[in-house]
């Protein structure tokens, strides 16, 4: 496969057995399907890969046989791929980052794009702007969540950019170079860092697009920024622990609640960040991006401070898209109904439900990521009446 032409992505339809874990699976079906990566490559790959360390060493090996066969953006991603699942007490992840970063830019070395660095705190938010490729039809600010650089990004970027609109991607606190360059760690007060952006390029009437975490980030922006008119969040749960069935979270505040099990629980919370599983690679991570080196109070500060209290919903007045999937194995659909109901004062609430129908049914969407921009495109433009996913007729599904 000869390389990506940066400025002609390609989203390729389905989400595929890469490997027979979703820890990994979805992994390799991320990049796939944003169009960073080769199918060949990552069936391949997926077969040598049973843990951690082999994520590593073999998603590296993968990302220097691309580039040695001069595929760039496949190597970059394979890179990031490589660095995803290292931990940041090993001395090769910040290599693995650099090199991921420095052989993106070079990939798209000639199109059209600006690199800023936007001043916030005591450094920068690195940003991407891409100007419209037709007549300016708005300003469009995409962000992701708990893991995002906004380099992965880039291709929904130019999708939007394509269409006509201005656009600005951005690492925000805890996130990609703004954390790994600059020291900017989580932040739950999104309006913070959306304010700077906005300053920055003299902007107001803009849309908000957040994915993952990303959505529960824009929509409390949202509720205090009037200049963000429309808002898009896909993928999010209006509050994390609400994601785990009754008796284990009341079960699990309750053991927080009581000081005196500190200790054991980090005890516990250190060893299973030890292990080769989600868990262990969620504790690691929420570490690495609050700079809270203590397991417990890292917890405390991303996942008990994501809740429907202080995401401020009915403060939020904006038009607002909702985007979900029906078999996302990070946030239980049960998440979607909750947020809109919670939307009381929103100006206008439109709520979609991927399904495997559509081969949507995956965390945002991954395994047909075109056709939910395709949604957010024409819902952005006025173009839909529809409110519910039900409503869509047949042949804009397919």
């Amino acid at each position: 496969m000869k390389d990506m032409r940066p400025y002609n992505f390609f989203f390729p339809v389905g989400y595929h057995q890469f490997h027979k874990k979703q820890l990994y699976n979805f992994q390799l079906n991320r990049p796939y399907s944003w169009g960073y990566a080769d199918y060949d490559d990552l069936v391949s790959v997926g077969n040598r890969i049973h843990d951690f360390k082999d994520w590593k060493s073999e998603m590296t090996r993968l990302a220097d046989s691309a580039f040695a066969k001069g595929r760039i953006l496949n190597s970059a991603f394979y890179y990031r791929a490589a660095e995803f699942y290292t931990f940041s007490d090993d001395p090769d992840k910040n290599f693995l980052y650099d090199k991921f970063s420095e052989l993106f830019y070079k990939a798209i070395e000639g199109d059209s794009y600006e690199k800023h660095k936007v001043p916030y705190l005591s450094g920068y938010l690195p940003s991407i702007r891409i100007p419209s490729g037709k007549t300016n039809k708005g300003t469009i600010i995409i962000h992701g969540g708990f893991d995002s650089f906004i380099e992965e990004f880039y291709s929904i970027m130019k999708y939007f950019s394509n269409l006509g609109y201005d656009v600005i991607g951005f690492d925000g606190c805890g996130q990609g170079a703004a954390l790994r360059k600059y020291g900017i760690t989580w932040n739950i007060e999104w309006e913070q860092p959306i304010n700077a952006i906005l300053d920055y390029f003299e902007l107001d009437n803009v849309t908000l697009i957040g994915f993952s975490m990303g959505g529960w980030l824009s929509l409390r922006a949202s509720a205090f920024i009037p200049r963000i008119k429309r808002v898009i969040a896909d993928g999010h749960a209006i509050d994390y622990m609400k994601c785990y069935p009754y008796f284990i979270r009341e079960l699990h505040l309750w053991f927080m609640r009581q000081k005196r099990f500190e200790n054991f629980i980090n005890k516990m919370a250190d060893k299973k960040a030890k292990a080769n599983n989600a868990q262990g690679w969620i504790t690691r991570q929420s570490m690495d991006i609050t700079g809270i080196y203590n397991p417990m109070k890292a917890f405390e500060a991303v996942w008990l401070a994501m809740n429907e209290e202080n995401m401020f919903s009915k403060r939020i007045s904006q038009d607002v898209l909702l985007l979900s999937s029906e078999e996302d194995h990070f946030v239980p659909i049960k998440m979607h109904k909750l947020q809109k109901t919670a939307l009381v004062n929103a100006n206008s609430v439109t709520d979609i439900i991927f399904t495997k129908k559509d081969q949507a049914q995956n965390h945002c969407q991954i395994g047909n990521v075109e056709f939910a921009l395709n949604i957010m495109n024409k819902w952005i433009d006025g173009r839909n009446s529809f409110r519910s996913f039900s409503e869509i007729p047949l042949y804009e599904r397919l």
